[in-house]
């Protein structure tokens, strides 16, 4: 009892205190006590406001002609390709080209020790001048006997065996002189040539090695000028290809007009435009593919034998076509989806049949119809009904690339 009545007596002089306060004093404390009471519901805060729309980038569907793209693998090689060899036997003196260089027909590529074949030739002159000296003689035999064998001074057969003799020396000349054109013919296989315009390949013999027809190749010469280039089409593509282009005359007139692009292994595409060559004769019974040929101009160079690239051709053209860019696809568990926008601004999932995919477009067969509204841009945004605010869509630089337009089925 004592302690509150001390209390009390403590909070009746502050009163009493605060009372006695000068005016001035009086008011700012009054105003302290009251801000204290009403700050607190002051600082409640509003209910937040919802959220804007999130931002999409649509594209509005049209119908429009989409060219259809093929791609394969290809192999360069060269329109011709010949292997040097020695076709006489005998060691190499010198090398006359430069390796990997350009070299014409009839140059000289490699000098084989002439010496030996000089000799040759040499001995069957001497053989044939032999030869020739008799077979003078017999002329004469025949000449001086014929007479006398008419006259009855000689036998018939005496008259028989000089012109046998002559016959014989005759056909020896004959001999000599197709002995001395052998002769002569290895005397300049030891000049070995190229035999066409082209790129010339590392030699594979140096100086001093004894080469011979069944010794190593010597070298390659390739004429890279137009350059060919191999791929190979499905059996299944053939027989679609043929039955697009039944007529043979309209075919071949599709084949003149066909015009290859070649894409290289850094992935640009080389600036000049090839043209289908030929098919071969038969289906690869391993692969079942039939390989085809195209030819590219190649004055610089540029492509050499051995080198792979891809190979395409524009092979039809979709009429009407609908299509979305790659990125407004999606593909859930083997089915694929679009998101779409209504008149309210509402996204729609819609599910789709795609077919080619193109590099900068993917063609809808069914589930899109002229004038509809796709997601192109912001589909991990779009939820069924979700109002979105739709931005008409700007392709981007990699979208827009169309150097990798290859058909494929999805």
């Amino acid at each position: 009892m004592s302690f509150n009545i001390k209390r009390g007596s403590i909070l009746t002089r502050r009163i009493s205190r605060f009372w006695s306060l000068p005016r001035s004093r009086f008011c700012s404390s009054a105003f302290a006590v009251l801000f204290l009471f009403v700050t607190p519901g002051c600082s409640r805060k509003k209910p937040a406001a919802p959220p804007p729309p999130p931002g999409v980038e649509v594209v509005t569907v049209s119908p429009r002609d989409v060219p259809i793209y093929m791609e394969w693998i290809g192999t360069l090689d060269g329109s011709v390709n010949a292997e040097i060899r020695a076709q006489v036997s005998g060691y190499i003196l010198t090398q006359n080209y430069m390796e990997g260089s350009q070299v014409k027909s009839n140059q000289l590529l490699f000098q084989i020790d002439q010496r030996p074949f000089e000799v040759t030739l040499a001995q069957a002159k001497a053989r044939l001048a032999q030869d020739d000296a008799q077979l003078g003689k017999t002329d004469l035999d025949v000449k001086r006997l014929a007479p006398l064998a008419k006259q009855k001074a000689i036998s018939q057969e005496e008259l028989d065996n000089a012109v046998a003799s002559n016959q014989a020396a005759r056909a020896q000349v004959d001999a000599d002189r197709a002995t001395i054109q052998g002769a002569e013919l290895n005397l300049g296989f030891t000049r070995i040539k190229s035999p066409i315009d082209g790129l010339a390949g590392v030699a594979q013999a140096q100086i001093g090695d004894l080469v011979g027809p069944n010794g190593p190749v010597l070298t390659r010469v390739s004429t890279v000028d137009p350059i060919k280039v191999y791929f190979t089409a499905s059996e299944q593509s053939y027989l679609s290809y043929r039955r697009q282009h039944e007529n043979p005359a309209e075919r071949e007139e599709h084949e003149r007009g066909l015009e290859l692009e070649l894409i290289l292994a850094d992935g640009s595409i080389y600036p000049q435009k090839g043209k289908f060559f030929t098919a071969d004769r038969e289906v690869n019974m391993n692969t079942g593919t039939l390989r085809l040929t195209g030819l590219f101009p190649n004055k610089d160079f540029l492509l050499r034998p051995g080198q792979f690239a891809r190979v395409r051709a524009m092979t039809n053209i979709r009429k009407g076509a609908l299509v979305v860019p790659p990125r407004a696809v999606t593909e859930l568990q083997g089915s694929y989806l679009v998101a779409t926008v209504d008149g309210q601004n509402k996204v729609h999932i819609q599910p789709v049949k795609v077919g080619e995919r193109l590099g900068s477009s993917w063609i809808i067969e069914e589930g899109l119809k002229p004038g509809d509204k796709v997601v192109a841009e912001g589909t991990q945004k779009a939820r069924e009904g979700l109002v979105v605010n739709p931005q008409p869509f700007t392709p981007k630089p990699d979208s827009a690339n169309t150097n990798n337009n290859q058909s494929r089925s999805p």
